[in-house]
């Protein structure tokens, strides 16, 4: 799940395939853009972290936590290219 931002204005929450945000006509400038994606890891890289940490300074906790902090993490986060396409209708 990511949320975006064009030149600071909000874009929304892309939390499902396509994974496609629309920009509004006028925001894109030829030069000059600033994008800012937000993008949330996975609870289970998060348990594995927490888990980890003393118990006060958790953030998360499941009752029979199986995760350890030498357990793998599974990939997360932008996992390829971010681009900007003309849709034509």
């Amino acid at each position: 799940m990511a949320t975006a931002q064009l030149n600071g204005r909000e874009l929304g929450t892309a939390w499902c395939d396509p994974w496609r945000l629309k920009i509004p006509p006028g925001l894109l400038q030829e030069k000059t853009n600033k994008l800012e994606i937000v993008v949330a890891n996975l609870w289970v890289n998060r348990l594995i972290r927490d888990s980890g940490l003393p118990p006060e300074q958790r953030l998360t906790w499941v009752p029979g936590n199986p995760l350890h902090p030498d357990s793998p993490l599974l990939p997360s986060g932008l996992l390829g290219p971010v681009t900007i396409e003309r849709m034509i209708l």
